[in-house]
């Protein structure tokens, strides 16, 4: 089964906001700048989608309700609805904050029929957060993604094992999960729009036209995808991004917004026990270009004002060209061995040789403040340096 909560981050709002229900919601910012991170349904009758400039949202939906995102009651709720799902099977993949995969293997015995299943679990998911979810089910994993997007919103869609080969003849290549746009146009060029056109030509010719994504294609189209559902995926990287209200070549204040970045980054990585060495600093100028450096420390790290540093010096080494209008770092390339060196100067220094290493003081502090939140909510307490810094 894959399950997808309905247009997530918008339905939320419109729970917490019943005067907003029936209304087109748009999540992604109050002003004129960034991007649409959710539309309500309603909202998508205009022609509004996520990852749409929020400049051309308000072109075709003046009258909408625009609302910036709600992260902390987004990832409440999905717990929430994660829960629902443990109490059904223990094999649960969660693919994002709003979709997963479910194995009902041998559940039949508990639950009676998938497609039973799937009502009770829709039924107690809306009980449980008061939200709407569309389920797919399906032999493999990339057909039950397809199916849940199938009767939204509050759908259900069973594709059951004998109907697979009818249902991917016609089936269109850009349903299928991964096969992105620039892909579509040169199947196009072949005259390929659809699975069935897929398979009048051999494997050994999609692997010479196109490499591993022509072999992917070809057994998509066949209806093979042997990946099981992955009860636990090790996190790959942690990062955090802004769009600015103004344009701006001003240093210090996008120094600010790296220290906001860092805070967000470093609590998330302390609250799980991960740590990385890739530092990455993403800056978009006015004109919509981007730009990325990156350095990577001989140690892995979770503490704020590591990361912190190690971006300010990458921005440093950077002639702003034009004004810059998002902002953002990461953090990645994680420890796994679970073995880190210690270094015998690390409470004594933060900065040697070109290295920025964590102190005892400002692991300290970084420990106070993550008490501190736990207890009372992010907004409880704030660093020295972004008090009264206006992120709003």
């Amino acid at each position: 089964m894959h399950l997808d909560m309905d247009a997530f981050f918008a339905s939320v709002e419109q729970l917490d906001h019943p005067e907003w229900r029936g209304k087109p919601v748009i999540v992604g910012g109050s002003g004129d700048r960034g991007v649409v991170c959710a539309a309500s349904y309603e909202a998508r009758k205009f022609g509004v989608h996520s990852a749409m400039p929020i400049v051309q949202a308000r072109k075709l939906c003046p009258h909408g309700i625009y609302t910036g995102n709600s992260r902390e009651r987004y990832v409440e709720l999905s717990r929430k609805v994660m829960h629902v799902l443990y109490s059904y099977s223990p094999v649960i993949e969660k693919a994002s904050i709003d979709e997963a995969y479910i194995d009902a293997t041998g559940t039949d015995h508990l639950f009676g029929s998938p497609v039973e299943m799937a009502k009770e679990m829709k039924q107690k998911i809306h009980d449980s957060v008061g939200l709407t979810c569309s389920i797919g089910i399906a032999p493999v994993k990339f057909l039950a993604k397809i199916a849940s997007d199938y009767n939204k919103p509050n759908g259900l869609y069973a594709l059951f094992e004998k109907d697979v080969p009818a249902f991917l003849q016609e089936l269109p290549v850009r349903k299928i999960p991964g096969v992105g746009k620039k892909f579509v146009v040169k199947l196009d060029e072949l005259g390929v729009s659809t699975c069935g056109q897929v398979l009048e030509y051999s494997l050994d010719f999609w692997e010479r036209r196109f490499g591993k994504s022509g072999i992917a294609l070809w057994e998509r189209a066949q209806g093979i995808d042997p990946r099981e559902v992955e009860t636990s995926t090790e996190a790959k990287s942690e990062s955090a991004e802004n769009t600015l209200h103004k344009d701006t070549l001003d240093k210090a204040l996008l120094k600010k917004w790296l220290m906001r970045h860092a805070d967000r980054v470093g609590q998330n990585q302390r609250k799980y026990g991960l740590k990385g060495r890739t530092i990455t600093l993403k800056l978009k100028y006015s004109d919509f270009q981007s730009l990325t450096r990156s350095k990577t420390l001989p140690d892995p790290t979770n503490t704020t004002d590591v990361i912190y540093q190690v971006a300010a010096d990458l921005l440093d080494g950077i002639d702003l060209v034009r004004p810059v209008r998002l902002i953002g770092l990461g953090l990645s390339n994680y420890n796994t061995t679970g073995v880190e060196q210690m270094n015998m100067l690390d409470h004594m220094t933060h900065k040697c040789s070109g290295v920025v290493r964590a102190t005892e003081q400002q692991q300290k502090l970084d420990k106070a403040l993550d008490a501190v939140r736990s207890k009372f909510g992010n907004k409880a307490i704030c660093r020295g340096s972004l008090f009264k810094f206006d992120d709003d």
